[in-house]
Formats: C-alpha cells, sequence, structure tokens
C-alpha cells in the first residue's frame, strides 16, 4: 500500500535546476511548518495527529458510532465546510457516492447545514420521513449561520418526536472543548461532546472527530484509516525535497505559479472521487488565497467532463496545470463482452475489463494535454480504502502548509470569509450592523 507521484508530464516546463533550486526554501518552511515558527503556528496540530490523537476520544467515538447504529436509521450531519467536506468525502472514496441507496446494515447519512436552501432541507426532511435518526452537530461556535439554523430545526424535531430527555441521547456534539453556544448547551442539556482542536483548523479536521464520527457509523474502520496518516506521516517527515515527493508536489505547484500558470485543475477517473475534490478545492482555496496570491484550484471529472470542457483544457488559455488522482486497483470489476453483430464495433475491446478501458482513457488524455501545452503530475494509489484515504489526505494537508508558506502566507486562516457574514449579518438586521445595514442599502438600490 502506498502513495506515489509522477512528474514525467513536467518535463520540458519546468526543469530539474528550476524545482531543486527551492531545496533550501522548502527546508526552512518543513522547519518553520514543524518548529512551529511560521506564520498561523497556533494552527498546527494536524502535522503530528496522526501519532498524537487523542486515543479515549477515540475510543469513545467508537462507542457513540455504535450506539447510533443500535438507535437509529439515519444520522443527520450538520456542518459546512470543512466540518462535513472530509466525511462527505470519506463516504464516497471509501464506500460509494451510493451509499444511501445501498442494502446495508448501518444507517444512512445525509448532510445538512451546508447552505441555506429551504428546498433542500424540506427535502431531507422528508427523506427521513417517520425514521429513527440521530444528529451529529458540528461547530466550533455553535452561531455559524448554515449549520445553526439547520441545528436548530432537526433539535426541535427531535424533542417532539422523543421527547427533550430521549431526544438528548441522540444529539451528538463536535464542538470547542471549553467555550462557544453550542458547548454551552452541550453542558445545559446533556449533549455528549467530541473537541475539535484548538490548534486545528476546520479544513485540516477530517482525522478528528469532525470526521471521524460519522465515518465509524458507516462502518468505516477509522482505525486503518489513521494507520494510512501515520504512514504518510512518517513518509513525508523528511526535510530533503529530492526524498519528499509530498514537497516535490508543493515546490512544483508554487513553480507553475511563478510562471504564470494560476490554476491548478484536479482531475481523476473515478466518480467516487469526486467529493474528494471538493474537500480539495476548500483547502487550498481557504489556505492559500490571501494578499492577492494563490493558485485557483479546480477539478475535472474524467472521463466525463472530457465531453465538456475537455475542449477548453486542449485548446484554450494555457494558464493551469493537472494534477491526476489516479487508482491502480477499480472497486470492482466489469467486463466487456462480446456481440455477434458487433454493431458498436466494439469486440475489439471484448474480454477485457472496463479497468484497462480507463487506463488507456487517462494516459491518451495525459499525453494529449501534454502535447497541448498544459503539465501533468500524477498522485497515484493502489485502492481505494480506508489506509489510502488517511494517507492522501494527510500527503494534501502537508502540501498545503508547504505550498502557503512557500507563498510567504499564513495558510492557516481565512480572514476573507468573514466579509459575506458582516453583509449578511446586517441585510438580516442583526443588532449591532444596522448603521452597515442602511450603508449596503444604499448600494443595492443604485
Amino acid at each position: 500500500m502506498s502513495i506515489t507521484f509522477s512528474r514525467q508530464g513536467c518535463d520540458g516546463f519546468v526543469t530539474e535546476e528550476e524545482l531543486y533550486a527551492l531545496k533550501q526554501q522548502v527546508v526552512h518552511c518543513h522547519q518553520s511548518l514543524h518548529d512551529k515558527t511560521g506564520k498561523g503556528n497556533d494552527f498546527v496540530g494536524w502535522v503530528d495527529l496522526p501519532e498524537e490523537y487523542d486515543k479515549a476520544e477515540f475510543a469513545r467515538i467508537k462507542q457513540a458510532a455504535a450506539k447510533i447504529q443500535s438507535q437509529s436509521q439515519v444520522l443527520i450531519v450538520i456542518g459546512i465546510g470543512g466540518s462535513y467536506l472530509g466525511t462527505k468525502t470519506a463516504l464516497d472514496f471509501i464506500k460509494t457516492p451510493y451509499y444511501n441507496e445501498k442494502n446495508k446494515e448501518t444507517p444512512d447519512i445525509y448532510f445538512v447545514g451546508n447552505n441555506i436552501s429551504s428546498a433542500y432541507l424540506n427535502d431531507i426532511l422528508e427523506i427521513v420521513g417517520e425514521r429513527d435518526f440521530s444528529v451529529n452537530v458540528i461547530s466550533k461556535s455553535g452561531t455559524t449561520t448554515e449549520p445553526a439554523i439547520a441545528f436548530r430545526v432537526f433539535r426541535q424535531l427531535l424533542e417532539k418526536k422523543y421527547g427533550k430527555a430521549e431526544a438528548a441521547k441522540r444529539i451528538f456534539a463536535t464542538t470547542d472543548r471549553a467555550k462557544g453556544a453550542l458547548k454551552e448547551m452541550c453542558d445545559g442539556e446533556g449533549y455528549e461532546t467530541f473537541v475539535i482542536p484548538d490548534d486545528i483548523g476546520g479544513r485540516f479536521t477530517v482525522l478528528t472527530a469532525v470526521g471521524l464520527l460519522a465515518m465509524a457509523v458507516a462502518g468505516v474502520d477509522i482505525d486503518a484509516v489513521m494507520a494510512g496518516a501515520q504512514y504518510a506521516h512518517k513518509q513525508f517527515a523528511e526535510a530533503d525535497l529530492e526524498k519528499n515527493i509530498c514537497y516535490q508536489y508543493a515546490a512544483l505547484r508554487y513553480l507553475f505559479y511563478t510562471k504564470g500558470k494560476t490554476i491548478e485543475i484536479l482531475a481523476n477517473y473515478e466518480p467516487h472521487m469526486t467529493s474528494f475534490g471538493e474537500w480539495y478545492k476548500q483547502l487550498f482555496a481557504e489556505s492559500e488565497g490571501k494578499e492577492q496570491k494563490g493558485l485557483f484550484p479546480v477539478t475535472a471529472n474524467f472521463s466525463t467532463d472530457l465531453h465538456s470542457i475537455g475542449q477548453f483544457i486542449q485548446e484554450g488559455g494555457r494558464y493551469f496545470f493537472e494534477t491526476v488522482l489516479w487508482c491502480k486497483e477499480p472497486k470492482t470489476t466489469v467486463t466487456i463482452p462480446f456481440d455477434e453483430k458487433d454493431g458498436d464495433g466494439l469486440n475489439f475491446l471484448a474480454g477485457k475489463e472496463m479497468q484497462f478501458v480507463n487506463s488507456k482513457a487517462f494516459a491518451g488524455t495525459m499525453l494529449a494535454h501534454i502535447d497541448g501545452g498544459v503539465p501533468n503530475m500524477v498522485i497515484e494509489m493502489d485502492k481505494m480504502d480506508e489506509w489510502h484515504f488517511g494517507a492522501l489526505v494527510y500527503f494534501f494537508e502537508k502540501a498545503a502548509g508547504i505550498s502557503g508558506y512557500l507563498l510567504d502566507i499564513n495558510p492557516f486562516d481565512q480572514p476573507g470569509v468573514e466579509a459575506y457574514k458582516k453583509n449578511m449579518f446586517a441585510l438580516l438586521g442583526k443588532v449591532g450592523y444596522e448603521q452597515r445595514k442602511a450603508q449596503l442599502e444604499a448600494r443595492l438600490q443604485k
């Protein structure tokens, strides 16, 4: 089991000399991260998390998951951003995007509180129906608008359905260790709580209780997830750029950025990885997008998107590069059958597995894109399972940290996220925003 990295598709775009000229700069970034002396050093607890996670809480996560499995047919996960993207990614990657439609012994899992759509919320309420359910609300403060609204709705539904005392046994909160509106509510109502560590920001929390509880409820082997992360923690701990493929990836991203390639396309050839791209977008957009700097992260799902944006990738503006996630072994296999009439002309593929065809689509596309002026990097894994998920998550987290320091920004805050919130609160009439409200309404009327 392993994660490997290929940069052969960068030949002709970046030289070895250019890459290794960054060796000392990368060493400095590594030391800043590991010695906790760099920007945002209060939020680097994820660096050693695979080895230093709270084993007692880990055991409680398993116990709570077993309780939810025994008492509920549905688990509602309430959160936004890093509070749900990692979990959704894990379920799709390890299980299937059709997890809820499968016949299984574990509860269905639905995600709410990640938008402000009444239609979406009512759809989930209708789907849950009369079935028994539990809630995992994930919020550091408890006052983030989207999850707070959803939690209010589902908390009152639980209390109406089961009564206040029984409802409290079905609410599991992942929140701050000691403070915040949600923590105060949990202490007052007796909800079981799990901790969002103070030194780990939301987009880096997938390997904490934030992501692990719902994974465990779905039957994911969270010990194997952490084993994969432990492998990556050890494998990518070397400061030497020549030996550390994670740092090579981060350094190449930086080099492409300096050469005017300001967009990174994370491409995959497996629908099970689509959600991984959503998690990747938040990880890098929130980490790098500051001070008018940073690569803009986008995703592509091949071969599907080759029939939509493929033309642009092949011949459009040359301001992007591709990073391809490739899995060698499919979860299941399909053999292409023989047809006597061969009306579709596919008998030359009869007897071959679809993964063989997919692999040639991958190879052919990569060569075509390189010929079209698009550099390609490939991150390859053996399987889509728990171990590789944990390893891949840590790989990208480490790369995000090093990438941010190469850009000389703080990769662990997200001050820009607050701008829309302040405007929204003002327009909604929240106390204390009266002057701002008047200014915004005047602008909107122009």
